[in-house]
This record gives C-alpha cells, structure tokens and sequence, in this order.
C-alpha cells in the first residue's frame, strides 16, 4: 500500500510509521555517541548501560526485575526478535497458535522454521479474545502461543482476565510465549498495558519484544529489545549471534542516556491520544464508523454505510481514485475474513490528518 501509495501520489496512512520528526534531545545524543567514538561493534547482547536501563524501566512499570546480563538482548528492531525467538524454539511439526488478525511476520517465520501456525480469529466489533476456542486448537504439537498487545492492527488491550487466562493455558499445556509489545507505552482512555513481566508463570515462559522505533517515532533506526529468563535468552543468543550480531552502537548509547528521563516514555500516551481524538473529530461527518482504539497508533474505519465493495478492492480505489491509503484488514484474518475495516495510522502530522480527513468526509 505504501508503494501504491508513492505511485498515485495518495496521502500514506497505510505503513504504521510517524511523519512527524524526532525528539531533537535524541538525535543529538546520537549524534554526540558518534562524536564520542562509539562507531565500532557493540557487544552481542547489547550496551551495557541501556540493558541496564531497560531493566530499570521494567521493574518500575511491571514490577519485575529482570538481569541485563543474561536476560535482556538488544535486537535490530522487534522484529528481530519475534524472529530469532521462534528460530531458537521452533523446530518441523510444532505448532505455533497465534490471534488473527495478526502482524504478518509471525506465520512466514514460523513456516521458515517447519512449524505450522493455528490461527485463532478475534472478531469484530470487540476483538477480544477467545481463550476458550484457545483451549480447543490446543494439542500436543502446540509449543508456543504468540500474543500482541496493544494490537496491530485492531488497537484492543489484552485485560487481566486475557493475561490470566492465557498464564492458566500455558502452565497447564507447558507452552512458550512471546509476547509481542511494541505499543507498550501507547494506550489510551486510562487502559494500562499488561506486559508479560507482570505474571509470574508468563515472565517464566516468555519472550518478551520491544521497540524503540515504535516508542520514540525513529523506526528507521531498527532498535528492539528482547527480555526473558536466562535459560530461554541463552537460546535466543545462540541464534542473535549469527543473525546480526549486534545493533547499531551510537543509538544504543543516545538510548541508554533517553531513557534515564522516564517522561521521554510516560508522556506518549496523552501524546497519542491528542492524536487518535483529533482524526477522530476530523471525520465525525463522514460515513465511517468509527470504535476508539485502545491502545497503538492504529484506528480501525467501518466502511459498510458506504460501499459493498472487499476490503482490499476499496483500498484500492480510495488509493488510486482518492488519494489517501490504508490497509485493508482481511489480510491479516485468518481466511481472508473481511469485516469491511480498513486501519489507519494517525501517528501524523496535524496537517496529514486535517487532508486526509477532508478526503474521507467526502467519501
């Protein structure tokens, strides 16, 4: 969609990426880790001092104390991550259960590996999770059970009951996790994110994925982290080490000096939020239905009082015909499921939203 995007000279509200620049705090301790000389390797599992860093911001907003040195990885961006987690745990006949719609690097990488993913599909308008048909496609080739939250690309947040629910099948099955949470610090309406970290038989069991592309609107810089117990982490790294090695050094350190200010990471929430209200009161006088997101910065549109066209085939005219893009959702259901939704990302500049919302209210 990007692409098409780029070709018809549409407004791009598809990709999930900021338009908007970065924290010039930031970059000029990129800039000064460079000048100060850290433009060799960093080590394998990552700058020390923002391991260290990471660590502290878990335990003060989990509760849970994990080791930067043999618990905490920093990956070229979160995707690394989820890659090298299945790649270190998933061998030809495991089943890996995953939430559809889903992000779409989860089942080719699984696939890679011989597993098969089981979808299980989360269904409109609520999206919540059924731990019930969970516990159905559950058999004994299931080894692992991937979870997103905040999720792309439906903007639900797993609640205590998920989270609980989800530690019961795992205990009782012996399952792995991961535990994809990118928008972490993303949520909005008073929801708080539930990381894994928070659950003791989940922190056990769980790779847990971050990224700070994602959190501080650079997701050029591809700069991810993973957390889990030591046993699972020794695996993790068996794989890191020949898959990138090590991640991009000067960043790290601007990073590990970022985060000493926790207000860098505590204040996106009302920041995001501004964001998902203001599109939202742009297109009150249009005919998409509209659910507000919980979390990410993603909002799904109803289409179905305006067309009954596919998903993707109205994507595609919008692109093409109207100039704005999104991504149609039922690429990321299970069977092609399509609930008439497009996702929009709202992560924009005032001015992106205010055209593209213009072109949507005369839609």
């Amino acid at each position: 969609m990007s692409q098409m995007a780029l070709t018809h000279k549409a407004i791009n509200l598809s990709q999930g990426f900021p338009n908007f620049a970065s924290d010039p705090t930031l970059i000029a301790l990129v800039s000064n880790a460079m000048q100060a000389g850290f433009n060799q390797y960093a080590p394998l599992a990552g700058d020390m001092e923002l391991r260290e860093q990471i660590a502290l911001k878990t335990h003060r907003l989990h509760n849970r104390r994990y080791t930067p040195e043999s618990e905490i990885t920093v990956t070229t961006g979160a995707t690394q991550a989820i890659f090298t987690a299945i790649a270190a745990t998933i061998r030809r006949g495991d089943e890996v259960i995953v939430f559809t719609p889903a992000y779409d690097c989860y089942e080719p990488t699984v696939e890679l590996f011989g597993g098969k993913t089981v979808a299980v599909q989360m269904r409109s308008p609520n999206f919540a999770p059924d731990w019930d048909a969970v516990a159905d496609k559950i058999t004994d080739r299931t080894k692992m059970i991937i979870i997103n939250s905040p999720h792309n690309p439906t903007g639900v947040i797993f609640s205590e009951s998920d989270m609980l629910a989800l530690q019961a099948l795992v205990e009782k099955h012996d399952l792995l996790v991961i535990s994809d949470e990118v928008y972490e610090h993303i949520t909005f309406d008073g929801n708080t994110h539930l990381s894994a970290a928070r659950y003791e038989a989940l922190t056990a069991r769980s790779f847990i994925t971050a990224s700070f592309g994602k959190t501080f609107h650079n997701t050029g810089w591809k700069l991810g982290c993973c957390l889990a117990p030591k046993m699972l982490m020794d695996e993790f790294r068996k794989v890191h080490q020949f898959v990138v090695f090590c991640v991009n050094h000067p960043v790290q350190k601007a990073l590990a000096t970022y985060l000493k200010t926790p207000s860098h990471y505590l204040g996106l929430p009302a920041f995001y939020q501004e964001k998902r209200d203001q599109f939202i009161k742009l297109i009150e006088d249009s005919r998409f239905l509209v659910r507000p997101s919980q979390g990410t910065y993603f909002q799904l549109l109803d289409f179905s009082e305006i067309t009954d066209e596919n998903d993707v085939a109205f994507a595609e005219r919008l692109t093409k015909q109207h100039g704005v893009a999104m991504i149609p959702t039922s690429v990321f259901n299970d069977n092609g499921e399509d609930y008439k939704q497009l996702r929009v990302c709202f992560a924009k500049t005032d001015d992106t939203l205010e055209r593209a919302a213009e072109i949507l209210n005369a839609i």
